[in-house]
């Protein structure tokens, strides 16, 4: 449902410029997939870890529609899709290596629950292959889409997050961050 919905935010808004955010829910407890899915995985023994990589691969074809889409209608070259996740897998679907090689789950300080996938491209102005290795963070997806759209940055307020853009371009000197901090309840 979020694919198609994506998809249809893309065909309506292609003459004009856009931002779609897709929080796509596809990894998420319950643990359940498509029969296909399921069975395309048969080489996976283990049933629950069968059931997840099959989600995994549903999310993955369902980026691939968005990507798609963008390709359909002539938007690739000019748009910053940004692939991330908000945390670690959760401890509690019962797959204790779903964040190896790092320790500890969602709701942790541990990598596990803070070492997440972060990937832009913009064949425009991002070259393929480009690889940073400096730690970033989500509050730097705002300045980053702000700027990629040509929008200045709030003045009357702090913003913690840094356009990412020049870093990943080879075009500021140093890591975009010296300290990272996180919070989870007290912790």
């Amino acid at each position: 449902y979020y694919t198609d919905e994506a998809v249809r935010v893309i065909e309506a808004n292609r003459h004009r410029p856009f931002l779609l955010y897709l929080a796509h829910w596809g990894v998420h407890n319950p643990l359940q997939a498509k029969r296909s899915d399921y069975e395309a995985l048969s080489h996976i023994a283990d049933h629950r870890l069968r059931v997840y990589s099959a989600m995994i691969a549903a999310l993955d074809r369902g980026v691939g529609q968005v990507l798609d889409a963008l390709e359909r209608n002539g938007l690739t070259e000019n748009t910053l899709v940004i692939f991330t996740s908000d945390n670690g897998g959760a401890g509690y679907i019962g797959l204790p290596a779903v964040n190896k090689p790092y320790r500890g789950w969602k709701l942790t300080h541990f990598e596990g629950g803070l070492h997440v996938p972060f990937v832009a491209k913009w064949p425009a102005r991002i070259a393929a292959g480009t690889r940073f290795e400096a730690p970033v963070s989500h509050l730097d997806l705002f300045p980053t889409v702000a700027a990629a759209a040509g929008v200045g940055l709030p003045d009357d307020r702090v913003i913690d997050g840094v356009d990412l853009l020049p870093h990943v371009r080879g075009e500021a000197s140093g890591p975009p961050h010296r300290t990272l901090i996180w919070r989870e309840g007290y912790y």
